[in-house]
């Protein structure tokens, strides 16, 4: 690919990205999984527009998401699998979340924040931060948690191969902090069956117990769910971990939950921080882009190794080690109470 090539592929990535969005947002995915349908068919099941329906459905295949056959029958490939609601590791809830209207809102305020140095896009086009206006739009609400959910298949995969050595007879009681509905917590008490578990969520997630992943994984009794403000307290455990939660923050509002750790946890305790991390500058990395996202987003930012090192050492953790999986696509950073 040449230069120009190149620079016109990114001009157009949005293009690409929103044609999925649609294809996600109006149930074709789902559509389809049964098997071939031609594009008269699908337009009618879903109530669409049977001319503009074909043209979708054909950018679709263009993307290599749908596979379509000379009298415009269409059919799933395997990456399109991945947006059928019902795949086990899903990416429809990651497509409704970050193509959809809020977080697509986000993007034109960039410029500005970097001229002003004031970050927060979503404060400027909402008039409130992002997890007051999922309290306020259950619409948004539902659509944060369920891509929450969506990532959390792969996220969980990285984990576990990241901590494949680690040693985790010392720890009996295992707190996730802010772990949604669990998923992350409840692989691991089912890869650990001496650990005991706890979620520390806002009362708005884990109200209603159908989507939580305790008694799905068959672990629910060693996991319970805590209702609660990780700013305010942490509940008595042997380890912590949190999961996209601190590149959610600040450095005064991140090194105030950890502290919240350190008081509680028992002596000899662990935190675990899963996160995208910064390489050096001679590495091409998600995290760079998705420092950018959390710009937009809240008060955040991804970090490098050394920032969350720095971290620890602010709420009274001691560094210990950084655990990767062999893609190095996210990264585990262990801090140990002395």
């Amino acid at each position: 690919m040449s230069s120009q090539e190149k620079v016109l592929d990114l001009i157009f990535g949005r293009w690409r990205s929103q044609i999925l969005y649609a294809g996600v947002k109006l149930g074709i995915f789902d559509a389809v999984r049964t098997g071939s349908k031609k594009a008269a068919q699908l337009a009618n099941e879903l109530n669409l527009d049977p001319a503009l329906t074909y043209r979708l459905l054909r950018a679709l295949g263009s993307l290599e998401l749908l596979r379509e056959d000379k009298d415009r029958t269409f059919s799933l490939t395997e990456t399109g699998e991945l947006l059928r609601s019902d795949h086990p590791q899903t990416l429809r809830g990651v497509t409704l979340l970050e193509e959809g209207p809020e977080h697509y809102a986000l993007w034109k305020h960039l410029p500005a924040m970097v001229c002003d140095g004031k970050q927060n896009a979503f404060v400027r086009e909402f008039g409130r931060m992002a997890f007051d206006h999922a309290v306020q739009d259950a619409g948004y609400a539902e659509v944060f948690d369920n891509a929450m959910s969506s990532y959390s298949s792969a996220q969980a995969e990285w984990v576990l191969d990241a901590l494949g050595t680690y040693d985790f007879s010392k720890i009996t009681h295992l707190c996730d902090v802010g772990g949604g509905h669990g998923y992350m917590l409840c692989r691991l008490l089912a890869n650990y069956p001496h650990l005991q578990g706890a979620v520390l969520e806002r009362m708005e997630v884990i109200a209603d117990s159908a989507p939580l992943w305790a008694s799905k994984l068959g672990v629910s009794d060693r996991c319970r769910y805590l209702a609660g403000d990780m700013f305010k307290f942490a509940p008595s455990a042997d380890a912590y971990m949190m999961k996209l939660i601190l590149h959610d923050w600040n450095d005064d509002e991140c090194v105030r939950i950890l502290q919240n750790q350190h008081e509680a946890a028992t002596p000899g305790g662990r935190v675990f921080i899963v996160e995208h991390v910064i390489p050096g500058p001679e590495t091409s990395h998600f995290a760079k882009l998705f420092d950018i996202h959390m710009m937009c987003w809240g008060t955040g930012r991804e970090r490098t190794q050394e920032e969350y090192a720095a971290l620890l050492e602010k709420a009274g953790w001691k560094y210990v080690a950084t655990w990767f999986p062999p893609s190095h696509a996210m990264g585990v950073v262990e801090g140990a109470k002395l």
